[in-house]
């Protein structure tokens, strides 16, 4: 029988995961403010990886030469572990510290400030007049805030949940049966792959990460199995809802 990739075993199973806030897959917001005629445009994007958030920077670098601080941060992660912030040429502590700070504590719709997996550019266009450094750190947030106010009016936030991944076998006769009943009951069925002989069944399924839902897959498999069939774990993998 052909099988899926080999996943972790229960103990070897992340902790539960807590929800998180993203941006929508592909957004790119722009929010631009001025201040005692320097402009300051933000722009947002959903990154996955370090990697990412600093090619964007460079992109955004070479698309405006003629700004004059490309200044960014960047919070990756479901526990946002990396953080990192860049002040292009500002005084230290005036652009990137704000920006990041921006990113860490804006309320998001759920109520909790939980955004990740983003990075904020933030362009500036020198206007003449110096601002001092508590008039930077304002403009630098104030920029960021708005671009994030902005996300939210246009609908580009969503949810990023956990999901547990779990395998079971079932006999082909009553494969589809058991599909049916776990879709019904909310359980996503995310693949099903069947031996050379004709007589098994593996499906793949899903639910949210949580004791409760994975206490209630147990349930409901041994229900359908007459207690003879255990859900296997299979790894976790992330949706935006």
């Amino acid at each position: 029988m052909s099988a899926f990739s080999a996943g972790p075993t229960g103990t070897d199973l992340p902790q539960l995961a807590r929800p998180y806030t993203v941006l929508s897959s592909g957004a790119e917001i722009t929010h631009e403010i001025e201040r005692r005629r320097s402009r300051f445009r933000t722009l947002l994007r959903r990154v996955e990886h370090e990697a990412e958030a600093q090619s964007w920077v460079e992109k955004l670098r070479r698309a405006h030469p003629d700004a004059r601080h490309h200044c960014s941060a960047w919070v990756i992660g479901p526990e946002r572990q990396l953080q990192r912030s860049h002040d292009d040429g500002e005084p230290s502590g005036t652009a990137g510290a704000p920006i990041l700070a921006a990113l860490q504590k804006t309320e998001m719709p759920g109520g909790a400030a939980d955004l990740s997996d983003v990075v904020a550019v933030v362009l500036r266009w020198f206007g003449g007049t110096l601002l001092g450094p508590g008039g930077l750190v304002s403009a630098y947030s104030d920029s960021v805030t708005g671009a994030l106010h902005r996300a939210r009016e246009q609908g580009q936030l969503r949810s990023r949940t956990s999901m547990r991944v779990f395998d079971v076998e079932a006999p082909i006769v009553e494969a589809g049966r058991w599909e049916n009943e776990l879709r019904a009951t909310g359980v996503e069925v995310t693949a099903t792959e069947y031996s050379s002989d004709g007589a098994q069944a593996q499906i793949r399924l899903s639910v949210p990460d949580t004791e409760v839902q994975t206490q209630e897959l147990h349930r409901r498999i041994a229900a359908l199995s007459a207690g003879t069939v255990i859900p296997t774990p299979a790894g976790q993998r992330w949706v935006d809802r």
